[in-house]
């Protein structure tokens, strides 16, 4: 499956693009939109990144506590369900005079169920498309995403104006039950990919197992640190220049876009692997000039080439299912998505706290100096594929025993793919 015909013609992938599409336009829509809100109210740079990306910590919740669903639920049933309790929390974020003590905690259920509908979107993808299809599909998820972060973020401001931040949560409320609709109306029924209940204790048993596994290890790191510090640089775009924020989030989404277009369609998959490196270095170079505190037009050209280096994500979700069974797929891919968000929480709550003693700029350019800083320190595992040694290894991500943790019939029965 090399072209997008090819693609476009598997079954259910139209109907996936479609809700995601939809939860990706009520994000875009939502996140500035509250992020706003709370910073008219506040006047603090953290505690409006922190509502911007806040949903993003409650991932990491959801990916110890309920994540193990991505798999053992139908797919259908699990998207479905997610966008209807993302649109209903997102209408409750409206509730004029609702106070941020009770803001917060709803952002953070907001994560947890982001945690469940990501694994299974994600692992549903890899059910519909054959192996050679399946980066070709993530990149056309990715730049489903960046057109409609474009088209959003310039909506979103206009949005803004005509109906207040509130207006504009409702509508991306709206968004968000729409996806629940194609999801139900538009997916066909499939049966849950792996046995058993979902459950607390078999989140945390089969995220142990993924963790186990050195190589995997590096692929997890990679896609959760250096991402999510430039998030964080990007969750104080409204405090650097409040009035041409939307026009750096719309060039980002662009420059996000042309990677994953180039990457995904382009790159042939013998030089795929000596890539990831310098896409992540990309990523995060262009923001220490913000320590020079640039105009807009020189800051717009920086994000716009910095976030080409998001198509690195692509590259390492694809070595990640080289190193994962296949029956692990949802909740694997559940558990990158949800640990990037939460990094991106974590980087949002890190480029706040210090723009707060310093500045906006000041801010930027620290975070992407410690993104640098930890692209340099796994470069080493990741040229090599991540092969550094240790318990796990072998084709397809075979594992070994674990002898502290000692599940063996499991892993021995454990499928190679």
């Amino acid at each position: 499956m090399r072209t997008y015909r090819e693609l476009f013609r598997a079954g259910e992938f139209t109907p996936l693009l479609l809700a995601s599409a939809g939860q990706t336009a009520a994000q875009t829509l939502g996140g500035p939109a509250l992020g706003l809100l709370v910073f008219r109210r506040t006047g603090s740079p953290f505690l409006s990144s922190l509502a911007m990306f806040g949903p993003a910590l409650g991932q990491l919740v959801g990916a110890v506590t309920v994540l193990s669903a991505a798999d053992r639920l139908p797919p259908r049933a699990a998207l479905t369900g997610v966008a209807l309790l993302l649109g209903a929390g997102t209408a409750a974020l409206a509730v004029p005079g609702m106070p941020l003590w009770a803001l917060f905690p709803v952002l953070l259920a907001l994560g947890v169920a982001g945690a469940v509908g990501g694994g299974a979107r994600y692992g549903l993808l890899d059910d519909i498309l054959a192996r050679d299809g399946r980066l070709l599909g993530r990149s056309v998820l990715g730049m489903s995403a960046g057109v409609l972060q474009i088209c959003g973020f310039a909506a979103g401001g206009v949005l803004v104006t005509v109906l207040s931040p509130r207006g504009t949560l409702l509508v991306a409320a709206a968004l968000h039950l729409l996806s629940a609709g194609v999801a139900r109306f538009g997916l066909g029924r499939r049966p849950a990919r792996a046995s058993g209940r979902p459950s607390v204790a078999e989140t945390w048993r089969t995220d142990v197992l993924l963790w186990s596994s050195v190589p995997r290890r590096y692929v997890y790191l990679a896609l959760w640190v250096p991402n999510g510090l430039i998030v964080g640089a990007e969750a104080l775009y409204v405090p650097y220049s409040p009035h041409g924020s939307g026009l750096l989030f719309a060039c980002g989404a662009l420059g996000m876009l042309a990677g994953d277009a180039v990457v995904g369609r382009f790159l042939p998959a013998r030089r795929r692997e000596g890539w990831v490196v310098p896409l992540c270095v990309l990523l995060a170079a262009p923001y220490l000039f913000f320590l020079l505190e640039p105009g807009l037009p020189v800051a717009v050209a920086l994000v716009t080439v910095a976030t080409f280096g998001y198509a690195t994500g692509l590259l390492l979700q694809d070595r990640l299912m080289e190193l994962t069974p296949g029956r692990l797929a949802g909740q694997a891919l559940g558990l990158h998505t949800s640990g990037m968000l939460a990094m991106q929480g974590v980087g949002a709550a890190v480029a706040g706290a210090l723009a707060e003693s310093t500045s906006p700029a000041t801010g930027m350019a620290a975070t992407a100096a410690l993104s640098l800083a930890v692209t340099l320190l796994l470069a080493p595992g990741l040229r090599s594929g991540g092969r550094t040694g240790g318990r796990t290894g072998g084709p397809r991500g075979r594992l070994r025993r674990i002898p502290r943790w000692n599940p063996q019939r499991d892993l021995r029965r454990e499928p190679s793919g």
